[in-house]
């Protein structure tokens, strides 16, 4: 059942992310896998901590392309600085999704500014989380309709 729903979630996000034309689709897909776990609870928690983490990574990462670019130290800094706010912001879990994220944004290559490069991947991984929520809590439906297995929604 899980990789059932980690490949349904990962498909929807990825044939989404390209009906809309998203720049680089398959983070959606990458998202959606990352988050899928049997549970809806522990889909929705880990989809939060998934969030937070894109969103502080995504801050930093466009401050560090803005401010230092291609230079190792302001990447280094950078992927410190988003770690660092994920635990003093007290969500620990988020903070190596942070550090993964202001990496995409500084050693992936990608089109456009800093800024559209930080709302594309916000994007993608709030589409790949969302499509892992939505199959989650379908399973979670079927497994307890036709299953008879307690609800875990």
């Amino acid at each position: 059942m899980m990789a059932a729903q980690a490949v349904a979630g990962a498909s929807l996000a990825f044939a989404i992310g390209q009906w809309l034309h998203t720049e680089q689709a398959f983070w959606a897909a990458i998202t959606a896998i990352a988050v899928s776990q049997h549970s809806y609870i522990d889909t929705r928690n880990l989809s939060r901590d998934q969030f937070i983490g894109a969103m502080v990574g995504g801050v930093c990462g466009l401050v560090g392309a803005t401010l230092g670019g291609g230079h190792l130290a302001a990447y280094a800094a950078t992927v410190a600085v988003a770690i660092v706010i994920c635990w003093v912001v007290n969500v620990g879990s988020a903070a190596r999704l942070g550090g993964v994220t202001a990496t995409i944004m500084l050693l992936v290559p990608g089109m456009g500014s800093p800024w559209d490069k930080a709302l594309s991947r916000l994007g993608e991984v709030t589409l790949g989380t969302v499509c892992a929520l939505l199959v989650t809590f379908v399973m979670s439906r079927i497994e307890k309709h036709w299953f008879g297995r307690p609800d875990k929604a």
